[in-house]
């Protein structure tokens, strides 16, 4: 039977505290919520009539939504396919859109929100700083990137991961991220074989480094290489978990080695300590360096500071690299060294303009001390056991449809045996954001901060999607495209 007509008017903004977001969640037919909007929206003011069959239908055609997106597309490079509601609000795991419907968010900006939208003092940081000092270029010295940095360093030894982190190098993003670890790498490399045969980059099938031209040459899906081939020479690639090849792959002519212990995009596919700790012993044999990019999957997501937490020493990287939750939204990345490497890194070998600002770098410093804290990894780990729960009833309700179970802590994975796209329109519909990875895989990095109640509504709008797509007389629904950074080829 279809909702009642939802009738919105946009009017002065009216704060709602947490406590009245998780109220008025059950309410989602029968109101509607004034929330703030941004000044990109505030010429949507007008009334808004539709009768819908879901809780959250997407924006129709004759929206005000769609007026504003038919006005702005024209001159947006068209880089990623979107679904139609556009977000305009975000607190703690909530988001709303311009239509002022409200979703449960599990994607949480691709494991980036760790703290949740618009974590209250983050806020108030940003604001003192802003009106203190936002940018100098690394022409001249600002206390905040040292101070991150020497955080940086001593909680993640002190955490029992990385015990060789030496030093940092703050940057901007993710992607940047991995292009300083690979140009440390190559630096290493030549530093200790002159002629330059020591050059070779190796990585693996399914990982995803980012988009620049050095990180995108180490992420080898052919249907993003293939528009901006050739790549930069001398990057290898080999199978994830596969033990038996690491002989043959990394010869004397790799400099580095650049692995995700988890893998986000390519399916939340995990390496096993065995693997990890063999290509630590092979890259110690021909003098190599070892890259963990821990850019999703670090940050206490898997419950631990850092993913590679569980290793022994002997299993450690050389070069950690991170992003995403660091900034809680802000753009910035980091690169962290051990003093072998640090050492062979001189002035002008590398640099960035706005990489270590003392705006990042403070916003940055107070997440950092959020994400190290012990309470919250261990609440972590509890919450990933909620997570399980439902996905094992999904299994035994869907066993033809559901498949596996991957990942760890708040990085999870679950495998489809079909497209799992009309499954997140039916839960975006319904007031949930869920995205995809890999192939047929449904991904689950919501913010860390989510409570136990907010698991147990989103799994039910998950499990109400799932009986829409997968039930008897289940209906058609259309997929949601562009749901995940890189799709599988053929997708």
């Amino acid at each position: 039977m279809a909702a009642r007509g939802l009738i919105v008017r946009y009017t002065t903004p009216l704060h709602k505290s947490r406590g009245n977001i998780l109220q008025c969640t059950a309410r989602r037919n029968a109101s509607a919520i004034a929330v703030p909007t941004s000044t990109a929206s505030e010429h949507i003011e007008c009334d808004v009539t539709k009768e819908a069959s879901v809780p959250n239908p997407d924006p129709p055609a004759d929206s005000p939504t769609a007026a504003q997106l038919s006005e702005h597309t024209p001159y947006m490079v068209a880089t990623y396919v979107r679904p139609p509601p556009m977000m305009v609000k975000g607190e703690g795991c909530y988001l709303w859109d311009a239509e002022n419907r409200h979703y449960l968010d599990f994607a949480a900006g691709i494991a980036v929100n760790a703290l949740g939208h618009c974590d209250p003092e983050m806020a108030k940081l940003l604001y003192q700083q802003a009106r203190t000092l936002i940018h100098t270029s690394n022409l001249y010295h600002n206390p905040w990137t040292g101070e991150l940095s020497k955080q940086i360093i001593t909680k993640t030894r002190s955490a029992g991961a990385m015990h060789t982190a030496s030093k940092v190098f703050v940057c901007n993003s993710g992607s940047e991220a991995n292009e300083a670890a690979i140009k440390f790498a190559r630096k290493v490399g030549k530093t200790r074989t002159p002629s330059g045969t020591q050059h070779e980059i190796l990585s693996f099938h399914g990982s995803f480094h980012g988009r620049t031209m050095g990180s995108l040459s180490a992420t080898p899906n052919p249907k993003y290489q293939k528009p901006f081939a050739p790549m930069i020479p001398g990057f290898k690639y080999g199978t994830y978990n596969d033990e038996s090849s690491i002989n043959e792959l990394i010869t004397e002519k790799i400099c580095g080695v650049i692995i995700e212990p988890i893998q986000g995009e390519g399916g939340v596919n995990v390496a096993t300590p065995s693997f990890l700790q063999a290509l630590r012993t092979r890259c110690n044999e021909v003098g190599a360096v070892l890259i963990y990019d821990e850019i999703q999957c670090g940050l206490a997501r898997t419950g631990q500071l850092w993913a590679h937490q569980i290793l022994p020493k002997s299993a450690h990287p050389d070069i950690l690299t991170t992003a995403k939750a660091l900034g809680n939204g802000f753009p910035i990345g980091a690169t962290i060294v051990n003093e072998d490497v640090a050492n062979c890194i001189v002035t002008g070998d590398h640099g960035t303009t706005f990489g270590g600002n003392p705006l990042a770098c403070r916003l940055a410093h107070y997440i950092f001390s959020r994400l190290s804290d012990p309470e919250l990894q261990s609440s972590v780990q509890e919450k990933e056991h909620v997570f399980r729960k439902h996905f094992t009833r999904l299994q035994q309700k869907y066993p033809h449809h559901v498949k596996e179970v991957r990942g760890r802590g708040l990085i999870l994975g679950l495998q489809l045996a079909t497209d799992p796209t009309p499954v997140v329109t039916a839960a975006r519909e319904r007031g949930l954001l869920i995205i995809t990875c890999g192939t047929n895989t449904l991904r689950f990095v919501p913010p860390l901060v989510i409570s136990d109640g907010e698991i147990e509504e989103g799994c039910a709008i998950l499990e109400k999607a799932m009986d829409v797509v997968f039930g008897k007389g289940g209906e058609e629904v259309e997929g949601t495209k562009g749901q995940q950074e890189m799709a599988p080829v053929g997708r």
